[in-house]
């Protein structure tokens, strides 16, 4: 508890958003040592409440009901203390999450090439979205469906290709800054 209430307070919430692949996971880990804040991953925490990895959900419920879990978190964690969240890839397909994230905070896009995402993802077994279509031409079909709702929901967009983990965390950080988050 003592190591909690280190943590530096923000103003509001910091959304990361972005395509699988994109370091979403791996630069909220960096971007909460810089902030000394407390940090959620939505996909790890429903994870943790469904007592099912998401392929798992995916099979046994279908794509709907892990974007219904998606929304419910949100609605919970938007009533929360504000928090760096990293969210699934797919959780700005609704309009409704989206509503939800502006209400109370900031939304950072964190984007790659395809071919940086693929390099990334390819030996992973947790992205039921990309199941027998673990290829650049797919990875790029489906991000340009994406790109529209990705894009509209941002506040803020940082570029992760050829860049350090470190580097990206830096770089949000001087841009939320800016904002006042």
């Amino acid at each position: 508890m003592a190591e909690e209430q280190k943590k530096r307070q923000l103003k509001q919430h910091i959304f990361l958003i972005g395509f699988m692949g994109t370091g979403k996971s791996t630069v909220s880990r960096k971007l909460r040592d810089l902030l000394q804040v407390r940090e959620i991953d939505m996909d790890q925490m429903i994870v943790s409440e469904a007592g099912m990895s998401i392929p798992a959900m995916f099979e046994k419920f279908g794509e709907s009901c892990f974007r219904e879990k998606e929304t419910q978190m949100l609605r919970i964690l938007s009533a929360r203390t504000p928090a760096l969240i990293s969210c699934g890839g797919g959780t700005v397909l609704r309009p409704e999450n989206v509503a939800i994230m502006k209400s109370c905070g900031q939304i950072v896009l964190l984007t790659a090439e395809p071919e940086t995402v693929f390099q990334r993802v390819r030996y992973g077994k947790n992205r039921p979205v990309l199941n027998g279509h673990m290829n650049v031409a797919y990875i790029a079909q489906l991000m340009e469906q994406r790109r529209a709702a990705y894009e509209s929901a941002c506040d803020v967009r940082v570029s992760t290709d050829d860049k350090t983990p470190a580097a990206i965390a830096q770089e949000i950080l001087e841009l939320i800054r800016k904002k006042g988050v």
